[in-house]
């Protein structure tokens, strides 16, 4: 049964508190999981591989049920801030992570995620310095859930424009890497969204905000299979349902066949 109450621990509750110093800016790593303890011991560690000096790691747990808040407090010393309690879903406990981040620049590594190698938020921070912009993306592998050295799936948009956006295709969202002052100007994610309010957010940051961004030519995370947007033909309905929403709220106009041109695309990706 889920847990009613708040569990809470990380760093910040023994009064240690980080922030952006001088030429290390502080950058957010936003970990959501319910029942993810099966995984969650990779994605954590590999936050602590990485040789980036000044990173915060925030976890939100929705009060799950397994051996995830055990394995929260056995990381409780290298996990900056950490809480278990019952919320209103993914992109709800998303939005509790952006409002306690600290950092500079912020971004989502799920319990299903890893960082590819210990240079990822080093190379995401060089990036930022060298550019003006509001964003970064990068590349993202697709793996077996029982072997991760299995590929299924390529995910490289090396693009970011209302055209793509327009029939479906985004930048993984993963590999997100976001200025926090665009999520206090632009708003959170939008949680009567079930699936797709990733896609929202991102088609809101570029139609309505005209951020700027920058791509990274490399995989930075790789993801095990599976997650809402990836369960079946009625999930998939159900997303496509909610991005040709997200376009009309926002004022890009899409429909179902602009939608069908994405297909292509992806069928591409696949390893075979």
């Amino acid at each position: 049964m889920n847990k009613k109450y708040k569990i809470e621990g990380g760093l910040r509750s023994k009064g240690i508190a980080k922030q952006s110093l001088a030429n290390k800016p502080l950058i957010s790593v936003i970990t959501v999981v319910f029942n993810g303890a099966e995984t969650l011991r990779d994605t954590i560690e590999s936050v602590m591989m990485q040789g980036y000096e000044n990173i915060e790691h925030i976890i939100i747990d929705g009060g799950s049920s397994d051996a995830t808040v055990d394995i929260l407090k056995k990381y409780d010393d290298f996990i900056d801030y950490w809480i278990s309690e019952k919320d209103a879903g993914i992109y709800d406990a998303m939005n509790k992570g952006i409002t306690l981040a600290y950092g500079e620049y912020l971004g989502m590594l799920n319990a299903d995620d890893m960082f590819a190698d210990k240079n990822v938020l080093q190379t995401i921070i060089d990036r930022f310095k060298n550019s003006s912009a509001d964003a970064v993306f990068s590349c993202l592998n697709i793996v077996d859930q029982n072997n991760i050295t299995k590929i299924i799936r390529k995910y490289r948009a090396a693009k970011l424009s209302s055209s793509l956006l327009r029939i479906g295709v985004m930048p993984p969202h993963p590999t997100f890497y976001c200025k926090k002052s665009c999520y206090v100007k632009g708003g959170m994610y939008k949680t009567n969204y079930k699936i797709a309010a990733d896609y929202e957010m991102l088609v809101r940051l570029l139609i309505r905000q005209k951020i700027s961004w920058s791509f990274i030519d490399k995989v930075t995370v790789t993801m095990r299979s599976g997650g809402l947007s990836n369960s079946g033909f009625m999930s998939s309905v159900k997303l496509n349902q909610e991005i040709i929403r997200a376009c009309k709220e926002n004022g890009l106009y899409t429909n179902w066949i602009f939608l069908a041109m994405k297909l292509p695309i992806r069928l591409f990706e696949l390893i075979r």
